[in-house]
């Protein structure tokens, strides 16, 4: 009995172990998965995981910097538009300000201190010139003495004709108008028909010039021996006297020659000729117009000498001479005139005295009726410096300057001087600023410009150092 019991007990505890088995089993076969899984993990860590780490350290080195360079880069450029525009914007710009005023400031001046960019506080005072260099250049150096200059006033002024070189034509006669030879401000010669007039004054003349002209033929023809001494006088008298009218109405020497050759009949037309070789500049009528004895029909002048009259006080007209020299400025052209004539009767408006300038006028650019500004060398003198004009030159910052020699023979140096006055080819200067000149100055004369380029030479080469 006991030993049934042993086997039913023994029987329920396999069937409890099948049971178990079975449950077990399946766990264990879910649990595979697991294991699978975890065997995977397992496996992949145990056999792989040196290939792991290798593709990890590659991973790392090519992934991470292919994956994690866009991110890198990204993540900088947002930290470079947050971060650094946040943080380290105003940092940056207050950096960049400071950097522009100093570092960029010190970097300047030493590019400038590197290539001579410090102007010309650089460039070289002074120049050291040869004596073969002298010769060959004509460098004359002289010493600067007091000269006695005539001191000189200014005066407005005007262009006027030079009525010495001006005519106006005009008939002699009534006459009309025919034909017109020459226009406004056409350049003429001497003897070039300017127009053609008609008149019954002139027809008879040339009428009474013709019978005068054929009686005068008759008598001479016959000789004194045949006709009698009054005839004979009296023919020669007729011709002369109506050549005469006819010369004076208007007809020239070809006119009339013509006109006695039967080449030109006596019909009263004749021409008026330019007496004188020059511009026209009036010209007052048209063809066909009835004019009158004395009529202007044209002015013909020769504006290579105008006329300036100046209008200063009374008293100032006593200190000048005929003949002194005068200058003439319209704006900045100078141009040398003479003192030709002085008015000896005030102006009734005004009550100045006037001065008569004469002045070439060679380019033609003046004209009657310009205002103009005059310089008048007067009989007073006064004591100043005086150079050659050449000796005086513009600097490259357009003042005036010389080239005065230093203590050694051969070295020069530019100073700047005040230009007061020029006039026949001498230059009045002074001391500007602290650029003392006076006596005894040794001063370049003549060559001045080949120092003052040697300067220049000087200069250049340091500044592009």
């Amino acid at each position: 009995m006991l030993y049934k019991l042993l086997i039913l007990t023994l029987f329920l505890s396999l069937s409890a172990c099948s049971n178990d088995e079975s449950t077990t089993g399946k766990h264990t076969e879910k649990g595979g998965h697991v294991e699978h899984a975890n065997h995977k993990d397992a496996e992949h860590h145990g056999k792989e995981k040196q290939a792991s780490h290798d593709d990890h350290a590659e991973h790392k080195d090519d992934e991470h910097h292919d994956s994690e360079k866009q991110g890198s880069h990204d993540d900088h450029a947002e930290h470079k538009d947050d971060e650094h525009h946040g943080s380290k914007k105003q940092t940056s710009h207050s950096d960049h300000a400071e950097h522009k005023d100093n570092e960029h400031h010190d970097e300047k001046q030493e590019a400038d201190d590197g290539h001579g960019h410090g102007g010309h506080e650089e460039a070289p005072e002074s120049v050291d010139i040869t004596v073969a260099q002298m010769q060959a250049a004509g460098i004359v150096v002289e010493a600067l003495k007091l000269s006695d200059v005539k001191t000189s006033i200014r005066a407005p002024g005007e262009i006027k004709l030079n009525a010495y070189n001006t005519i106006k034509v005009s008939p002699r006669i009534n006459a009309q108008v025919l034909a017109r030879h020459a226009v406004l401000g056409e350049e003429v010669v001497k003897g070039q028909a300017l127009v053609t007039l008609s008149s019954v004054e002139m027809a008879e003349a040339q009428g009474q010039l013709l019978l005068a002209d054929k009686e005068w033929v008759r008598v001479k023809k016959l000789g004194r021996k045949v006709v009698s001494a009054r005839r004979y006088i009296t023919a020669k008298v007729e011709y002369e006297k109506t050549y005469a009218n006819a010369k004076a109405f208007g007809m020239n020497e070809d006119e009339i020659k013509n006109l006695l050759s039967q080449k030109h009949s006596a019909d009263g037309s004749f021409k008026l000729v330019a007496q004188q070789a020059g511009r026209i500049i009036h010209d007052k009528f048209i063809v066909g117009e009835l004019v009158e004895a004395g009529y202007e029909l044209m002015v013909i002048t020769d504006e290579s000498t105008m006329w300036v009259e100046a209008r200063v006080t009374p008293q100032v007209t006593n200190s000048v001479n005929i003949g002194n020299n005068a200058e003439v400025f319209l704006g900045n052209e100078k141009f040398p005139a003479k003192v030709m004539q002085l008015h000896h009767s005030l102006d009734e408006t005004t009550r100045t005295s006037a001065i008569r300038l004469e002045v070439k006028n060679d380019d033609d650019r003046l004209h009657a009726g310009m205002f103009v500004a005059t310089f008048i060398e007067t009989q007073n003198t006064s004591k100043a410096l005086q150079v050659p004009e050449e000796a005086v030159l513009r600097s490259s910052d357009g003042d005036w300057q010389i080239m005065i020699e230093q203590d050694e023979a051969g070295e020069f140096k530019a100073v700047e001087v005040e230009l007061k006055k020029v006039s026949n080819g001498m230059a009045i200067i002074g001391s500007k600023g602290a650029n003392i000149i006076g006596p005894g100055t040794r001063v370049v004369t003549h060559g001045a410009f080949f120092v003052q380029s040697e300067l220049a030479k000087g200069g250049f080469e340091i500044h592009n150092h």
